[in-house]
C-alpha cells in the first residue's frame, strides 16, 4: 500500500530558487521538474512500505526472543547484533552513496535484506531456528541499513526542490511516525495469529513492493568532476572524515545529535519501567505511554509538514534542545499520571521539530556530492549514541530512581547546549550554519580538502 503524500502540505508556490546542478549540469534538484511531486510520493510510498515491513519484523523478533528465551544475555546481543553492524557500515555506505547510483544502492540493499529475511523464514519453516540464524539475519539487516540510511537522506534532495526539502522531509517525519503506532498492533496481531515466520514474508512482500517503486523513478545521475582522474574509494573515505571533521556547522550538528540521544532518548527509553514501578503495572498505561509518545510525534511532523518551519533551521535545533532538557526534568518531577503522560505527548510533538530542521539543513548545507558520506556519519552518531546512553543509564536505573535520573539528564542536556551555543567555537559554528542555508543552494564540486571548512 502506497501512501501518498498529503497534497495541502505541498500547496506551495510553484516558484523555488534555481536547481542544484552537478559538475555534469545534471539537475541535484530538480526545482522546475513538474514531476517533482509525483517522484517524491513514489520515493517516499515505496520507503513507507519497506519501513513498515521492517518494523514488523523488528518488534516480532524482540517479542519472539523474548517468549522463547526470556533471557537479558539474548536481548542484550540481539540489540549488538541489530545496531553495530550499522554503525560500522554506515563509514562506508556513505561513500558509496556519493560514489555510485544511490536509487540502486537502496534497492541492492532492500533485496539483500529480504533475501535474508526469506532464507530465515525457509530455514525456521524446516525447523531449524537455531539462536545464531536470528543474530545473523539482524546482523545482515543492519549492515543493509547502514548502506540504504545515507542513500536515502541524500537521494531526496535529487528529487525534492531545495525550497521545500523542509516539508518534504515533514511529511516523512509524519509517516515514520504513523508506522511507529500502526506497525506494533500489526505486528501483533500477524505474531499472535500465525507466527513469526509469517511476519518475515510480509517484510519480504513489502520490500518487494518498495524495489517495484523506486524501479520506476528516474533520478539524474550527479556526477562530480575531476581534474584528473576519479579519486579512489579511500581517498573518498579520507576526504569525508575530513569533511566531516573540518566542517565547523556538520561537527557541531553531529556533537548535538549525540548529546541529544545519550542525554535524552535514553534516559526517555527507561519510561516504561518508571511507569511500571511509579503509576503501576496496568497494561493499558504502558500502551497509552506508547500513544502518547506516538501521537505526539505524528502530530509534531504534521505540524512541521504544513508549516515549513522556520527558516532559520538552526534556531529550531537550539529550541528544540532545551525543550528536550526542561521536558526531562519535567518528567522526572511529575507525580500524577495523566501529567507525566501529557508531557510525554510533548516530547513526542518536540521530536520531529528537532530531527526534520536537522536533516533538512545538512541536506541544504552539505555539497550534493558529499550528502552520502555525512549522512553516513550522523547514521554512525546514531546507532552508537543510543545504545551507549542505555549502557549508561540502564545500569543506574537499577541503584537510582527513573525519575532522578531524568532529572539529571534533563540538567546536563541544559547545561550541555547552553555551552554548544555559548562557547566561541560554537558560535562560530552557528553562524556558518546560518549563512549556508540562507545564502545560494550548494553545488557539487571536486572532492578537495580545501573545499572544506577549517577552524
Amino acid at each position: 500500500m502506497t501512501t501518498p503524500i498529503p497534497e495541502p502540505s505541498l500547496d506551495v508556490a510553484d516558484t523555488a530558487p534555481p536547481p542544484v546542478a552537478g559538475p555534469d549540469g545534471a539537475a541535484a534538484a530538480p526545482t522546475g521538474d513538474p514531476r517533482w511531486r509525483r517522484d517524491a510520493t513514489i520515493f517516499l510510498g515505496g520507503q513507507t512500505v519497506s519501513l513498515f515491513g521492517s518494523m514488523l519484523v523488528q518488534y516480532a523478533i524482540m517479542w519472539h526472543l523474548t517468549l522463547e528465551t526470556r533471557s537479558g544475555v539474548v536481548m542484550a546481543l540481539a540489540s549488538v547484533f541489530g545496531f553495530l553492524p550499522q554503525a560500522v557500515v554506515s563509514i562506508f555506505g556513505g561513500v558509496w552513496a556519493d560514489r555510485h547510483d544511490r536509487r540502486k544502492l537502496i534497492m541492492t540493499a532492500d533485496a539483500v535484506i529480504a533475501a535474508t529475511t526469506l532464507g530465515l523464514a525457509l530455514l525456521m519453516l524446516s525447523g531449524t531456528s537455531d539462536l545464531w540464524l536470528i543474530y545473523a539475519t539482524l546482523a545482515i539487516r543492519s549492515a543493509g541499513a547502514g548502506v540504504q540510511t545515507p542513500a536515502v537522506s541524500a537521494l531526496l534532495p535529487q528529487i525534492v526542490p531545495t525550497a521545500r526539502l523542509m516539508r518534504v522531509n515533514g511529511i516523512n517525519a509524519t509517516i515514520q511516525s504513523a508506522m511507529i503506532l500502526l506497525a506494533p498492533a500489526v505486528a501483533a496481531l500477524v505474531y499472535a495469529n500465525f507466527s513469526i515466520v509469517a511476519v518475515f514474508f510480509v517484510d519480504v512482500v513489502t520490500a518487494l513492493i518498495g524495489i517495484a517503486l523506486l524501479a520506476v523513478l528516474t533520478v539524474p545521475p550527479l556526477v562530480r568532476a575531476t581534474d584528473g582522474a576519479r579519486p579512489g574509494y579511500f581517498d573518498d573515505l579520507r576526504d569525508g572524515v575530513r569533511y566531516v571533521t573540518t566542517h565547523r556547522f556538520v561537527r557541531w550538528l553531529l556533537g548535538l545529535f549525540a548529546i541529544v540521544f545519550v542525554l535524552v532518548a535514553a534516559p526517555s527509553g527507561l519510561t516504561p519501567l518508571m511507569m511500571v514501578r511509579t503509576f503501576g503495572e496496568e497494561v493499558w498505561k504502558l500502551t497509552a505511554l506508547e500513544v502518547a509518545y506516538g501521537v505526539g510525534m505524528l502530530i509534531g511532523g504534521a505540524v512541521i509538514a504544513g508549516w515549513g518551519g522556520l527558516k532559520n533551521r538552526v534556531v529550531m535545533l537550539v529550541v528544540s534542545a532545551f525543550l528536550f532538557g526542561a521536558l526531562a526534568v519535567g518528567m522526572g518531577l511529575a507525580t500524577h499520571l495523566w501529567v507525566f503522560l501529557a508531557l510525554m505527548f510533548v516530547l513526542g510533538l518536540v521530536v520531529p521539530a528537532f530531527s526534520t530542521p536537522a536533516m533538512t539543513v545538512l541536506q541544504e548545507t552539505v555539497e550534493p556530492e558529499r550528502q552520502g558520506r555525512v549522512f553516513g556519519f550522523v547514521g554512525v552518531v546514531m546507532a552508537v549514541s543510543m545504545p551507549l546512553g542505555m549502557a549508561i543509564f540502564g545500569p543506574l536505573a537499577d541503584r537510582f530512581s527513573v525519575e532522578s535520573l531524568l532529572v539529571v539528564s534533563g540538567v546536563l542536556m541544559f547545561l550541555v547546549t547552553a555551552l554548544a551555543v555559548a562557547l566561541p567555537s560554537g558560535r562560530r559554528a552557528i553562524a556558518e550554519g546560518v549563512a549556508a542555508v540562507t545564502a545560494e543552494p550548494p553545488t557539487a564540486v571536486a572532492a578537495e580538502p580545501s573545499t572544506a571548512v577549517a577552524d
